[in-house]
């Protein structure tokens, strides 16, 4: 069992940058695949990006064509963090952004969030025109 508590977002202009964080307590990121979905008002959840943690070295983290080059993911400074730094954003990113780990650590990239087990508590980002 793994608790997963965001911190950060909040409210920046177009073309600004916010940097979301991810904690894990219970149980370490050791044996998880982490990912980072938001929803949109009125959208399904939307894939954003994921990766394998223990693999983290080897196997690169797999972002959605709509983040790709503005979004990364990174570990963080504190122990079991996960960070999300958003740049370049825009108000299509408005969302409330969720963290999520899965116990599956094989196969294709996890880009359904069906397939995790675990998620965040979510944290609003808003960006104005």
């Amino acid at each position: 069992q793994v608790e997963l508590v965001q911190s950060g977002g909040g409210l920046v202009q177009s073309g600004g940058s916010l940097r979301l964080s991810c904690a894990a307590s219970g149980r370490t990121f050791g044996n998880y695949t982490i990912g980072w979905f938001r929803q949109a008002p009125g959208k399904d959840r939307e894939f954003v990006v994921t990766v394998m943690w223990y693999g983290w070295n080897g196997d690169m983290p797999v972002y959605a064509d709509s983040v790709k080059g503005r979004f990364t993911i990174s570990k963080g400074n504190a122990k079991n963090t996960v960070d999300l730094q958003m740049n370049s954003l825009t108000p299509e990113d408005t969302a409330v952004y969720y963290c999520a780990a899965s116990l599956r650590t094989w196969g294709p990239p996890l880009r359904s969030q069906y397939e995790y087990d675990y998620w965040g508590q979510g944290t609003q980002v808003t960006v104005s025109s």
